[in-house]
């Protein structure tokens, strides 16, 4: 199905922040998956190493990125491109909330500091 519609976005949350679902293999993408990540004012981030490049796009708010150790404050409009194999992190210093819209392709895993591994069901 090509139209995915709003109401039709399943949303899951992690960590605090809530992921919105639009492209993935349940919805009939077979390479790409894309998501709005929603993220609450003070929310800490919790780092972890991708296993697939993935890019973010900050829609609202202002969001501090880091990407294998460098930090930088971005804004709405800009973007961020997350090498396979980088340890990412994310943290709303901001009191407002953000959005950020993400590609990525089939398959991600995010491996947290413990070693665990998560394969998040918006993006397999």
């Amino acid at each position: 199905m090509p139209f995915i519609r709003s109401a039709d976005a399943v949303t899951h949350e992690i960590h605090g922040v809530r992921f919105v679902s639009y492209a993935a293999p349940a919805t009939g993408s077979s390479e790409l998956c894309a998501w709005r990540g929603e993220v609450p004012a003070g929310t800490a981030g919790v780092p972890h190493t991708v296993s697939r490049e993935e890019v973010l796009y900050l829609l609202s708010g202002a969001l501090r990125f880091t990407v294998d150790g460098e930090a930088a404050d971005l804004a709405a409009g800009d973007a961020v491109v997350v090498p396979s194999g980088a340890e990412l992190r994310l943290d709303n210093v901001s009191g407002e909330p953000a959005a950020i819209w993400t590609a990525t392709a089939v398959g991600l895993t995010a491996t947290m500091a413990d070693g665990s591994v998560i394969a998040p069901p918006w993006a397999n």
